[in-house]
């Protein structure tokens, strides 16, 4: 079957795969992947040192707005972002004492959050089966067809979820970043060190 032998080469390359986003505290990773947006967890990281150095839960709570803008400016929409991290501190302090609570439909309706990051807040800091679908493994899914060209991240998400037994979604998730990160790259992929190419539509577009 295709998608075990995927699977089990993904194993191959990606052997030990974890988020890469630092953290030490629940809402830390909560608000780290709010910042990954259209922005890499290199940067992200370099951010957030400063910024958990500098505030915790209860006190970005109150921080003024300008102070959050000027340490997160280099993540990009960091105008929204900044609000995003406000009010989701408020929130939080507020609804759970400050904690990150196991729960999908109240994570799903914090500001600037929805299903991607509540599906890698909920894989990592509660073993709860799922997989966030980013723009690595949009591209990835669709070059493995996995999933169809024009299908939207939700729909690639469901297929996956039907492909992949479901005691693997969280860790094949992670692979499946990590591939697309450092092999399956949007640009110049490494196909030299892929063990996927005989699935790919990517290196038969380009071959022929």
């Amino acid at each position: 079957m295709k998608i075990n032998e995927i699977l089990d080469n993904l194993d191959i390359m990606i052997p030990n795969p974890k988020c890469e986003l630092n953290y030490n505290k629940d809402y830390e990773l909560l608000i780290a992947t709010v910042l990954s947006a259209q922005c890499t967890d290199a940067r992200v990281n370099k951010v957030t040192k400063i910024l958990f150095q500098e505030y915790d839960i209860f006190t970005l709570k109150d921080a003024k707005l300008e102070n959050i803008e000027k340490i997160i400016y280099s993540c990009g929409n960091y105008k929204k972002k900044s609000i995003y991290i406000k009010e989701i501190a408020t929130r939080l302090v507020n609804d759970y004492s400050g904690i990150v609570p196991n729960n999908r439909e109240y994570l799903e309706k914090l500001p600037g959050v929805g299903r991607k990051t509540t599906n890698v807040v909920l894989s990592n800091l509660f073993n709860v089966p799922a997989i966030a679908v980013d723009t690595h493994v949009d591209r990835v899914s669709k070059r493995l067809k996995l999933s169809n060209k024009k299908d939207n991240v939700l729909e690639v998400e469901k297929k996956l979820m039907k492909k992949i037994p479901k005691e693997k979604w969280s860790r094949t998730h992670h692979q499946l970043v990590l591939f697309g990160r450092y092999i399956c790259k949007s640009q110049n992929p490494n196909c030299n060190n892929c063990l996927l190419k005989e699935y790919c539509n990517y290196i038969k577009r380009v071959s022929k």
